[in-house]
């Protein structure tokens, strides 16, 4: 039996997070097509260090040549009871399953197990993998030699057993974990990077090929695809929110009812549950501890009769409800409400408005035909993450489903949504983390409340898959570089180095929680404000602008949420602020050239700076002009077209325009992670279909028209 195959989903995953098994073989000589195998070994590689591993010796069916046994100490009789080639790469192939993987000199490894499967009658698929010997060149070019020894004593990692194939491959694996950040500093991150630099070393690879070797980090956009990898995104919990699927309205009943009422109120209402008032709502006693709502459902009705037969009807709710009651916003993503029912074996949940009301119900009966796998995984994976690599395994996922969603010609805007999502709950997991590793490091919990807030275009929900990280923090109060700010300062560096090992790379413009100006007390923030306002100097524009995207992720939202509404507030009154933030987010070019085609500097486009960029400013001046709280573009530019101030046949083309470009940065990003290629919001035109370009070229002649919402009757 073969390897598995490639995983084209593992392709933008950073090299931390990739399952990953480092192999070795023994032979019988070095001719990749007539010597045989005697020993094979794999380990499996950790975010912390090496696993389990395999290791079999192999009967090659001829005898072992002296000189091969001199080297690995495996003779005739070491390997006369072992199993023959195939029964062993049987287990091999189950046991790797589809992990990439990795090898010293892999490709000759790769060589002798294609010539075995040939040799046996057995069909050859490889594996997805890297030769850690390639990596080696790219990061020491200097070494004398690359060989395994000098390789770890270079990089100071144990080496196992010399010339035995579990020795060996432990070595490989350890190398390769320490290479892994040396790669980072080169801008080398993820898999599909790896394979693609790998590949520019031509001259090793003539040397290999004419040896005989195998063909290792092959280019992952050549390995075959169906529709099926495709289309197997169930797009439905990704395209609706849990407004558009929940039961209106909320049906409460106070605790001091009897069950026999609850139950009639469930029959009546053909639903299957009911939730129990607060004591302070209903007036009475019941619901939950705390004050909050409780819950009753079918289930806790036939438990109760169960247990104390007749007589539990006429006793009060209160006495089987369950609580406190778990909610989820209604405007919160299906695919999430999906994830949180299987994370934690729930069938019901509350629903609440943006004001905190509970509005509405949400069961599996809702949602019985929209469980799809990719969503439970996607929603899952960030509630079980423990570690950096755990939080990078997401946009394996992320990926899969952007991909997906393309495919069945999904709105951008809403795949923009969900990435939003994702990169605004990883920020979250990453504070969580950081607390937990703060307190058992004997650092305390937050010695004040605090909000993690996240900026730019992840508040706006906005966000592609090339990201870099834009966050801050508020906390109640505090000096700075006080007790508190300093326990806020860990905080956020170990936030910021695990969203950068996750592959939310660290902001170029250091906009960051880690760093003091961006980590203030609530006092300072506004005494920021205040100068970012009132002075209105260029250098503070760039920051201010970024700032009025703010959502808060983790924490108390109320400390966010009231400084956003003093700096709106404070913004709308600011005339002379609002002309800077105008003057500023008209300085553009529209990225066309004189015969009305795409600007292109290298076959590319900066759709960001000539596209996205002029309309996302022009609606966020529009929204503090006129004080829209909005966040999201499309959402700003609706409510000023509502304001009926500006052409609504504009702004809605302007809408167009944005739903356009977003899309055309997505596209180009799914090929360029299968490619490789350092993900940007530049565009290759010549890379889409001709329609498409007609698209392009039609949004980018909209955005000039951005300018006239900088123009309002106020200036």
């Amino acid at each position: 039996m073969s390897f598995l195959g490639a995983d084209s989903s593992l392709s933008g995953l950073p090299l931390t997070a990739i399952p990953a098994v480092a192999i070795d073989t023994e032979t019988t000589g070095l001719d990749v097509k007539t010597d045989r195998v005697v020993e094979i070994a794999a380990v499996r590689l950790r975010a912390d260090g090496l696993a389990e591993h395999f290791a079999s010796l192999v009967n090659p069916g001829i005898p072992i040549p002296a000189a091969a046994r001199a080297i690995h100490n495996i003779g005739d009789g070491e390997v006369a009871a072992a199993e023959a080639f195939p029964a062993v790469m049987a287990a091999l192939s189950a046991w790797v399953g589809k992990a990439v993987v990795v090898g010293y000199s892999l490709g000759f490894d790769l060589a002798i197990l294609r010539a075995e499967h040939q040799r046996h009658g057995l069909a050859w698929t490889p594996p997805r993998s890297l030769c850690v010997r390639h990596l080696v060149q790219l990061v020491g070019p200097e070494l004398p030699n690359q060989s395994l020894e000098l390789t770890a004593q270079w990089l100071g990692v144990e080496a196992g057993q010399r010339h035995s194939a579990l020795g060996d491959a432990e070595t490989a694996g350890r190398i390769f974990q320490a290479l892994v950040p040396r790669l980072r500093e080169k801008g080398i991150v993820t898999l599909a990077q790896a394979e693609r630099v790998c590949r520019s070393l031509t001259t090793r690879l003539e040397e290999e090929a004419q040896a005989g070797w195998h063909e290792v980090a092959r280019d992952s956009r050549l390995a075959p695809r169906s529709v099926a990898e495709y289309a197997r995104i169930d797009s439905f919990p990704y395209r609706h929110r849990v407004a558009d699927v929940m039961r209106l309205p909320a049906v409460t009943l106070a605790g001091s009812r009897s069950l026999r009422e609850a139950l009639a109120a469930m029959m009546d209402q053909g639903i299957s549950s009911i939730f129990i008032d607060p004591p302070a709502a209903g007036g009475e006693p019941g619901g939950a501890p705390g004050g909050e709502y409780g819950i009753l459902t079918e289930r806790d009705v036939l438990r109760a009769v169960d247990a104390d037969a007749e007589a539990a009807l006429d006793a009060p709710v209160s006495r089987y409800a369950k609580g406190p009651l778990v909610t989820v916003q209604s405007d919160e993503f299906v695919y999430r409400a999906l994830a949180g029912m299987s994370n934690r074996g729930f069938r019901h949940l509350g629903v609440r408005n943006a004001e905190g009301a509970l509005v509405g119900a949400l069961s599996a009966r809702d949602l019985l035909r929209q469980r799809a796998s990719d969503a439970l995984a996607l929603g899952d994976s960030l509630e079980r993450a423990e570690s950096a690599a755990d939080l990078g395994r997401i946009w394996s996922d992320l990926t899969t489903v952007a991909r997906g969603l393309v495919f069945e010609d999904a709105d951008p805007r809403d795949i923009a949504a969900i990435v939003s999502r994702e990169l605004r709950a990883l920020t979250r997991r990453a504070c969580e983390l950081a607390e937990a590793m703060l307190a058992r490091d004997g650092k305390g919990a937050p010695p004040q409340p605090y909000a993690m807030m996240v900026l730019g275009s992840g508040g706006r929900g906005e966000s592609l898959l090339a990201m870099d990280q834009d966050n801050a923090i508020v906390f109640a109060a505090g000096e700075a570089d006080g007790p508190a700010d300093r326990w806020f300062a860990q905080l956020g560096t170990l936030v910021s180095d695990m969203l950068n090992q996750s592959g939310v790379v660290y902001c170029p413009g250091g906009i960051m929680a880690s760093r003091p100006e961006w980590r203030l007390d609530l006092a300072g923030w506004r005494r920021r404000l205040e100068i970012w306002i009132g002075k209105s100097r260029p250098e503070d524009l760039l920051n201010c602008d970024i700032f009025f995207d703010a959502v808060p992720v983790h924490g108390t939202p109320a400390l966010a949420e009231t400084l956003y509404a003093e700096a709106l507030a404070g913004a709308r009154a600011s005339r002379t602020f609002l002309k800077a933030m105008a003057l500023t987010a008209g300085d553009f070019r529209v990225e066309l050239n004189w015969l009305g085609r795409p600007r292109l500097q290298n076959g590319r486009i900066d759709l960001k700076k000539g596209g996205l960029l002029p309309i996302f400013s022009a609606a966020r001046v529009a929204a503090l002009t006129h004080g829209i709280a909005a966040r999201s573009t499309p959402e700003r530019l609706e409510a000023v077209r509502a304001l009926a101030v500006f052409d609504p046949a504009l702004i809605g083309r302007l809408i167009e325009a944005h739903k356009i470009l977003l899309g055309a940065i997505l596209c180009q990003q799914l090929r360029d992670i299968e490619a490789g290629v350092t993900l940007s919001n530049r565009v290759a035109p010549g890379e889409m279909e001709a329609f498409q370009r007609q698209q392009l070229t039609w949004a980018l002649g909209q955005v000039d028209s951005a300018r006239t919402l900088l123009g309002t009757p106020e200036f």
